[in-house]
Parts: C-alpha cells; sequence; structure tokens
C-alpha cells in the first residue's frame, strides 16, 4: 500500500500494488489552511479499512505542515468524530459547524 500527494490533481491517492484504490480530494486556502472534499475508496477495495489509513494519513500530514483542517467531506468528519485526537487540527471556531464540538472535548 503507498499513499501520495497527487498535487497536480490536489488529491492524496491510496494505491495497492499499483492499482488506484481510493482518492481524498482537496484545496488549500491561502498557505495554512486545507479543506478536504471528497473522499472515495473503490468498491473493489471497500471494507478494508483503506478510507481510515488515508484519513489518517492525510491528517498527519496536515499536522506535519502546521495547516488547519477544513473537513467539509462527510467521511473525514466522521473519522474526526471517532478520532478525537486529531479535531484540534479543525479551527476551534469552526468545529460547531461540523459537530465536532462534542469530539474536542471528550479528548
Amino acid at each position: 500500500m503507498t499513499i501520495t500527494d497527487n498535487t497536480a490533481e490536489h488529491r492524496f491517492e491510496i494505491r495497492l500494488d499499483g492499482s488506484l484504490a481510493g482518492f481524498a480530494d482537496y484545496h488549500d486556502r491561502g498557505t495554512h489552511r486545507r479543506v478536504f472534499t471528497h473522499t472515495e475508496i473503490d468498491p473493489a477495495y471497500e471494507g478494508h479499512g483503506l478510507g481510515s489509513r488515508l484519513v489518517r494519513f492525510v491528517l498527519d500530514d496536515a499536522r506535519s505542515r502546521g495547516l488547519d483542517v477544513i473537513p467539509v467531506c462527510p467521511f473525514v468528519r466522521s473519522w474526526l468524530e471517532s478520532n478525537p485526537d486529531y479535531v484540534d487540527l479543525v479551527p476551534a471556531d469552526e468545529r460547531g459547524q461540523f459537530g465536532l464540538d462534542a469530539a474536542a472535548t471528550s479528548n
């Protein structure tokens, strides 16, 4: 399994044995904000935890770059709800609009 940032397409791609298994689309706003808009795993690869691995990777990448994360994508938002140790990536004043206030306080 490999995950790479395809900057030309504005998406992270997850591949298994060289085949594209899924991706997470993003758009950068300014130099400190990354908006995740859509995550998709090919149906042939669903149920193997690849979506979670992909989201963890992209959020770790955002953290390492010092980026704020805006989880417009429902899958990213849901993953954050289940992994409150990553909610701090979402600006505190924007967590409420994504339903992440409770996740932030449970950390």
